[in-house]
């Protein structure tokens, strides 16, 4: 009886932990300026990959005039001296138009960046103005499976299309795995522990990420369920914060350290 339920035990520890998954720091993006220079930038707002140009875009959060930085493959910077253009939040990019689109703070709006040749923002464009997002700050990002803009706010995502429309929603389970387990009063008190940046993967039944600041660890979500599915562990030294500075682009998990203004890729 006593093996029987050892064996047990250990079959459910294996299981939970075959869950787990450490990362590693695989790749760095080294963003324009320092923090000497006129207008650099202090918090990373977003990060996201052209599979058409093969390059990077990284922004900064909080001004129009802080920089934008272009990288390629390999994270070889490739300009100095482009400017965000926005006050920007999130970005996207969307295989349907093959462009880079984000929101802005407050109601600056939802805007598309229209590229030059060498794939460098030369201007953007307000594609829907006002507030279409759940506050000020919040961070969009896309599913181009659905074709829905999805934003984060108190353990819910919400799904709009692009007129902004709410098409639908899902609660955050955060740390949860089974729905038996699920407590809808909790889930809002455990989300205190999370990054308000959310992360889209595109991995089926884990499409949604989140940043578990007290744990150091990255936690995938099913965006049907809201159930967790799968942890990923982070080095000890990463550079973890409790608002932005974390995105997903090309397969990477990103983080941006503050310090030393570089954006870190994991995998």
């Amino acid at each position: 009886m006593k093996k029987a339920l050892f064996l047990s035990l250990l079959l459910l520890s294996t299981a939970f932990l075959s869950q787990a998954q450490s990362l590693k720091k695989t790749l760095e993006l080294k963003m324009p300026k320092t923090v000497d220079d006129d207008m650099p930038g202090t918090r990373g707002a977003a990060l996201v990959w052209h599979p058409e140009q093969k390059k990077f875009y990284a922004a900064f959060a909080g001004n129009s005039a802080y920089p934008l930085g272009v990288f390629d493959v390999k994270g070889k910077l490739l300009n100095a001296d482009l400017t965000t253009m926005v006050d920007t939040r999130g970005l996207w990019y969307d295989p349907a138009t093959k462009a880079i689109s984000g929101n802005g703070y407050s109601d600056i709006g939802w805007f598309t960046y229209k590229l030059d040749k060498q794939g460098f923002p030369l201007d953007y464009t307000i594609t829907l103005e006002g507030e279409n997002q759940p506050d000020e700050q919040s961070v969009g990002t896309y599913n181009p499976l659905n074709k829905m803009v999805l934003f984060y706010a108190d353990a819910f995502v919400y799904m709009l299309d692009n007129k902004a429309e709410l098409k639908d929603s899902v609660i955050i389970h955060f740390g949860t795995t089974k729905e038996e387990d699920i407590d809808e009063e909790d889930d809002l008190y455990s989300s205190l522990d999370y990054n308000g940046t959310m992360i889209y993967t595109g991995i089926k039944g884990q499409e949604l990420g989140f940043l578990n600041f007290e744990e150091n660890q990255i936690e995938l979500y099913d965006i049907k369920s809201g159930l967790l599915k799968k942890t990923l562990q982070l080095p000890d030294d990463a550079p973890v914060e409790e608002t932005f500075n974390f995105a997903y682009a090309n397969g990477y998990y990103w983080l941006f350290d503050m310090e030393a203004r570089t954006w870190i890729g994991y995998k």
